[in-house]
C-alpha cells in the first residue's frame, strides 16, 4: 500500500465506526474557545462559521453553543448520518475541504477540529482563504495526548511497538508546518490543557476509534485493547482513566 493509499484508507475508516466515534471520543473545554475569540480578535456569537471535517458534530455542536451561525462540511456517509441524528438543526453540506462546495467570502471563521491533517494544504489552504471575508480567521485544532503524563507515555510506547506508529511524530503532525507547508498564512500557535475522567470502557473505545485501530482490523485491535485493559487496571484499579489533552491550536487571520 502507498502513502497515499494509507492515508486515504485511514481517512475513510472513521465511517464504519460513526457511532463509536460520537460517543467515546473527548470533546473541546470552553477554553479553547475563549482562545480562538482571543487570537482572531472577534467573537463567535453571530458569527458565521463553516466547520471543516466535522465528523460526527463534537466541535460544530459547541460552536453552535456559542452562538455562532454554523455550516458543517463533511465527506463521510457514515459519519454525516450520524452527525444529522444527533445534530438535526445544524446544517450539512457533503464536500471536502479540498474543494468547499461553498460561495466566496461567506464566512467569518473556518474551523477544523481534529480533520486538518486529512487535507491537502496546497488545496485546502487556498480554499479556505476563499470562503473566508477579509479579516475571517482559519481556526484549526487537535486533542493531543499529554506525552509528559507517565502512564499516557506508556500507554503510547505500547501503541508503538504493537502498531509501528511513533506517537511524538503523530502529534507532531499537528503543527503550523503540517498545517501549511508553505507558510501562506500566519499562524498563531496556543495549547490549552484539559483533562476528563472516564471509565477504562470509554478510554477503550475512545482509542479505537482511531484511525490506525479502524485499518488494522477487530482481531488485531481486540487483542491490542484486551491487552491494554491489564495495564490500565493496575495504573487505575478503581476502572477511572484520568485523561490529559493538550489541545493544539492554530489561528490565522486572512489579510
Amino acid at each position: 500500500m502507498t502513502a497515499a493509499s494509507s492515508h486515504s484508507t485511514r481517512a475513510h475508516s472513521f465511517n464504519s465506526a460513526a457511532a463509536q466515534y460520537a460517543a467515546n471520543r473527548p470533546s473541546y473545554p470552553p477554553a479553547l474557545f475563549d482562545a480562538v475569540e482571543e487570537l482572531a480578535g472577534r467573537p463567535l456569537a453571530g458569527a458565521r462559521v463553516v466547520d471543516v471535517g466535522a465528523g460526527t458534530g463534537i466541535a460544530t455542536a459547541l460552536l453552535h453553543a456559542r452562538g455562532a451561525q454554523v455550516i458543517a462540511v463533511e465527506p463521510g456517509d457514515g459519519m454525516a448520518a450520524e452527525f444529522r441524528r444527533a445534530h438535526p438543526g445544524i446544517p450539512l453540506v457533503r464536500g471536502i475541504g479540498d474543494a468547499l462546495p461553498l460561495a466566496d467570502s461567506c464566512a467569518d471563521f473556518l474551523t477544523s477540529a481534529q480533520a486538518w491533517h486529512w487535507t491537502d494544504p496546497a488545496h485546502s489552504i487556498p480554499e479556505a482563504l476563499r470562503v473566508l471575508r477579509p479579516g475571517g480567521a482559519l481556526a484549526l485544532w487537535w486533542n493531543t495526548n499529554a506525552l509528559d503524563v507517565p502512564w499516557t507515555a506508556a500507554q503510547a510506547e505500547r501503541m508503538q511497538r504493537f502498531f509501528g506508529i511513533d506517537p511524538v511524530v503523530e502529534k507532531n503532525g499537528t503543527g503550523a508546518h503540517a498545517a501549511d507547508p508553505e507558510g501562506r498564512v500566519d499562524f498563531t500557535r496556543r495549547v490549552v490543557r484539559w483533562s476528563r475522567r472516564v471509565p477504562i470502557d470509554t478510554h477503550l473505545a475512545n482509542i479505537g476509534s482511531h484511525s490506525i485501530f479502524l485499518v488494522h482490523g477487530e482481531e488485531a485491535s481486540a487483542t491490542f485493547l484486551t491487552e491494554e485493559r491489564a495495564h490500565l487496571l493496575k495504573a487505575f484499579p478503581e476502572g477511572m482513566v484520568e485523561e490529559t489533552y493538550d489541545v493544539d491550536l492554530l489561528v490565522a487571520t486572512n489579510s
